[in-house]
């Protein structure tokens, strides 16, 4: 009857919520919301629920994506604000429109992270950056469903910048934080931020002294600028923003 996309973040100790933990939490709020989800058919049906290109696990992100498809024609706004209070803070349901034409996958073939790096020197990680930047293969590891595999880390990286943020709380005390701003292309296999940072490592021996703190903001389809175009503007209709 009707296919809605939605945009949602996960912030805060949220971002340590799985894919799966996610997935049940959210069908848990379609019921609380009394949302007219479609199953699908056969002798065990699903409610008809599409993920695009989920973050890991313990990253924080500002753009998810998922689509349903519904039984009944609903105001998609009306929509957002029941599920996005039917989640725990934090799990926030930021925009819903009415889908138009076309696969949200499709529209997915890269995201812009922001890596925040504590203890390290704005100038260090310049340096690992420039030496990762410059190096025509940057090789790591990483253990997959198919076992541990080898893959090259820097031909997905479409941009990696570092800047330097002087108001942020990791830099009270005069501890330093390093930020980078990185771009990457969707391939397969996926390389994500830790990749790049085992990349950063291997080129350059970068070794942050605590964990660092990632960020997806945004994901699309990559310009020929280097922008990343929102996978819901060719479907958005105005329709509200808002969160807890």
């Amino acid at each position: 009857m009707q296919r809605i996309r939605l945009r949602y973040a996960k912030r805060g100790p949220l971002r340590f919520t799985s894919h799966r933990d996610f997935a049940r939490a959210f069908e848990r709020a379609l019921r609380r919301a009394g949302v007219p989800i479609a199953f699908s058919q056969g002798f065990t049906p699903h409610p008809k629920i599409s993920y695009a290109s989920a973050a890991p696990t313990g990253v924080g992100s500002e753009a998810e994506y998922l689509e349903i498809g519904l039984q009944a024609v609903v105001d998609p706004e009306q929509l957002r604000v029941a599920l996005d209070a039917a989640l725990s803070p934090g799990l926030d349901v930021l925009e819903a429109v009415r889908a138009g034409e076309g696969s949200l996958a499709d529209r997915i073939d890269a995201s812009h992270w922001r890596i925040e790096l504590p203890g390290v020197e704005p100038a260090v990680a310049q340096d690992a950056v420039t030496a990762f930047l410059a190096a025509p293969e940057v090789l790591v590891e990483r253990m997959t469903k198919q076992g541990r595999r080898s893959f090259d880390a820097r031909a997905a990286v479409a941009r990696c910048t570092v800047e330097e943020e002087p108001d942020l709380p990791s830099r009270t005390g005069g501890v330093p934080c390093a930020i980078i701003d990185l771009v990457v292309r969707q391939v397969t296999p996926a390389v994500r931020p830790d990749d790049v940072l085992s990349g950063l490592r291997v080129v350059a021996g970068l070794e942050p002294p605590v964990p660092p703190r990632v960020t997806r903001l945004a994901q699309g389809t990559l310009t020929a600028q280097g922008e990343i175009v929102d996978p819901l503007e060719a479907d958005r209709e105005g329709v509200g923003i808002g969160g807890h």
